[in-house]
């Protein structure tokens, strides 16, 4: 089975070097994925028709945002697609913000969220989601849970 892509999008240019981090992850299960800026508040038309037609495009959206953070939600509301959401520190409250607007959704608006920061997290749980219908990428979730074990004990065996 042909997996579409996984998007990431962001409200900001700023929450790049945090977002990033998912792709990378992405990368290492050789799951494509592209990178948007589309703003809720900012450019809220262009985030409805993006919302509207992911579906046709991509298996997965990665949605990242600080301070209100509605992008994930907002988003959440208008596609099929699962979303993952991203609160991204911002500002005095350092995320704590972005992580209660994300995570509070309002029953049947399902957004699947990670710690503050977290995009790592993000592709690793995407790439769960897609392994679900792919055997290639499930054995290497498999291999990546293999490797955590092996780093585990190598910590293990240095305390002695």
């Amino acid at each position: 089975m042909k997996i579409k892509p996984v998007v990431i999008v962001m409200g900001s240019s700023t929450d790049l070097k945090v977002m990033k981090e998912s792709q990378a992850v992405l990368k290492t299960y050789q799951i494509k994925s592209e990178i948007k800026i589309i703003s809720a508040h900012r450019t809220p038309e262009e985030m409805v028709q993006f919302a509207k037609t992911a579906d046709q495009k991509y298996s997965v959206i990665i949605a990242g945002a600080g301070g209100a953070a509605h992008l994930p939600g907002m988003i959440a509301s208008l596609t099929v697609l699962p979303v993952i959401g991203v609160p991204v520190a911002i500002g005095k409250l350092k995320g704590l913000d972005a992580l209660l607007s994300v995570v509070q959704m309002p029953k049947g608006v399902p957004v699947a969220t990670v710690a503050i920061d977290n995009a790592t997290n993000a592709g690793h749980l995407a790439a769960r989601i897609l392994g679900v219908f792919n055997l290639k990428i499930q054995k290497k979730i498999t291999q990546h849970q293999r490797n955590q074990i092996k780093h585990v004990r190598k910590m293990r065996k240095a305390l002695s």
